[in-house]
């Protein structure tokens, strides 16, 4: 048995090249085993033994360890990313065509929406991402056409025929290879239908969170006003309690406690201020213009035409259609992997042209050639890929399963959820409205009490403040049922009904 040694150098980080040279050696190691075989049986245990491990990868086995450092090792450019253009009309009447945002003073609930996702830069790149998906499908279908290359090639340089030059010009188109061109146009026809299932997923969510924004925005204005309400009683209080601590009739303490309620409310008004502001500038972030005076109304059929109450058609969930699109792309990769291992026979033609030399087609000088024949070829082994790659799609489908699955759950406990919450708000509004109208009853019984000295002022200042508390709490649980719908149509899928996306241009996508 011969030996076979051989040194390599190989820099540190060079780890494919490494690899790539010790699969070198060690097939070179193989072949001189078997060139050295004593019979056909040490030849087949040979290869049998050591081929198979030389001809196909070998697996990594950290797959599923996480680097967190490597995953992270990158930065953002911040200055690259502008804010997002205006919504603007275009006015011809204006000097040079000016492009103007008009003083809305009051715009739809719908309206707002669609000009919410028919800026937004998620659906943009959703689009752009469908589109080029398109563009695959005609790459796959690309191989039912014939297949023209051609170039020029030299001589041999290490012979006198080095200043030969012979222009080639090839032809092939493919007669018939089992489906296999087809099954790759399935696939890039299925992946299309996920990246359509995507822009969905991303329209829906623009749209909730339009709509959202909205209902929060409504919810403060609401919720403002009351504590503007609760300033001006405590504020009437504060003015009595003064008045009679200056005539003797009252404590002095009074008006310091009066006062002391009075800063609590006016803290209280800008912390729902501040709330108020931080969805309008969220708003102004999706509509691309200042909504800070816009007034908004909420529409009744929002809860009409929610369907609360019926069963969720799930198959009209964008999350479910996308991951059941998914399902379809992987039972489509598994098809094409499997039809991989079948012939494909093409006819093939080819004509060349000799300059300066002998053409090594027919050895004339200067000649002319051209050839049509028939050519079958098949890929025997390459190294384990066809079943690595028929091991991926199968995991792929039972990955994509598991999230039709998953995404099931979610709508169906969402759902739950929501009407759990709904109902629950409705009883707390009728509880806090009888709790209104006892507080109410109860700070005219304390205003004669007070006129008779028999109450003090801080149980004047309690019974105002209970009544604007229920008031609020009355206001925060409506448009907590609000939320809770809004939330509801996303999850269920019935944003483009309700919000009227259906049948219009939506960035150039259209759904039907």
């Amino acid at each position: 048995m011969m030996a076979f040694r051989q040194k390599t150098k190989v820099k540190q980080g060079d780890g494919v090249h490494a690899n790539v040279i010790k699969g070198v050696i060690l097939t070179l190691s193989l072949l001189v085993s078997i060139a050295y075989a004593d019979t056909p049986q040490s030849y087949f245990s040979t290869f049998k033994d050591k081929g198979f491990g030389l001809l196909g990868p070998k697996s990594d086995e950290n797959f599923n360890k996480a680097n967190v450092k490597a995953l992270s090792n990158f930065q953002i450019d911040t200055s690259a990313i502008p804010e997002l253009p205006m919504v603007t009309r275009f006015d011809p009447n204006l000097p040079n065509g000016t492009n103007y945002m008009p003083n809305v003073q009051r715009l739809a609930f719908n309206e707002a929406i669609l000009r919410a996702v028919q800026r937004n830069p998620d659906i943009s790149q959703a689009i752009a991402n469908l589109a080029s998906q398109n563009s695959n499908i005609d790459v796959a279908r690309a191989a039912y056409y014939p297949q023209i290359s051609g170039g020029l090639g030299t001589g041999d340089l290490t012979s006198g025929e080095r200043g030969r030059q012979v222009i080639n010009l090839n032809l092939t188109q493919m007669l018939y290879d089992f489906g296999k061109v087809k099954s790759t146009v399935d696939v890039q026809q299925a992946r299309l239908l996920a990246e359509q299932a995507n822009v969905l997923v991303s329209m829906d969510d623009v749209a909730y969170q339009a709509a959202n924004s909205i209902v929060q925005i409504k919810r403060y204005q609401e919720i403002t006003k009351i504590a503007e309400e609760q300033i001006s009683g405590i504020s009437r209080i504060t003015e009595i309690a003064n008045l009679r601590a200056r005539a003797g009739i009252s404590s002095q303490a009074d008006p310091v406690q009066a006062q002391s309620y009075l800063e609590s409310s006016r803290s209280n008004m800008i912390v729902q201020q501040t709330q108020l502001r931080q969805y309008q500038q969220k708003l102004r972030t999706l509509l691309g213009f200042d909504v800070s005076g816009l007034e908004w109304t909420l529409p009744e059929r929002l809860i009409v035409d929610s369907n609360l109450y019926q069963e969720p058609e799930f198959n009209q969930v964008p999350k479910m259609m996308l991951a059941q699109a998914q399902i379809e792309v992987a039972k489509t990769e598994l098809e094409q992997t499997r039809l991989s291992n079948y012939p494909t026979l093409n006819v093939k033609g080819s004509l060349s042209q000799a300059i300066n030399g002998r053409n090594p087609n027919n050895n004339e000088d200067d000649g002319f050639y051209h050839s049509i024949m028939l050519e079958a070829n098949s890929n025997f082994y390459q190294g384990g890929a066809t079943t690595s790659r028929t091991k991926a799609a199968s995991y792929a489908e039972q990955a994509a399963r598991a999230r039709l699955n998953t995404e099931y759950l979610n709508v169906l406990d969402q759902v739950r959820v929501l009407r759990e919450e709904i109902e629950n708000k409705q009883r707390q509004m009728s509880i806090l409205m009888a709790r209104k109208e006892t507080a109410t009853r109860t700070k005219e019984l304390y205003q004669e009490q007070y006129k008779l000295g028999t109450r003090t002022v801080v149980d004047l200042l309690n019974a105002e403040q209970s009544i604007h508390s229920a008031s609020q709490e009355i206001e925060a649980a409506r448009y907590d049922i609000y939320t809770a719908i809004v939330n509801y149509i996303a999850q269920t899928g019935r944003s483009r009904d309700l919000y009227e996306l259906n049948n219009i241009s939506i960035q150039g996508f259209e759904v039907q």
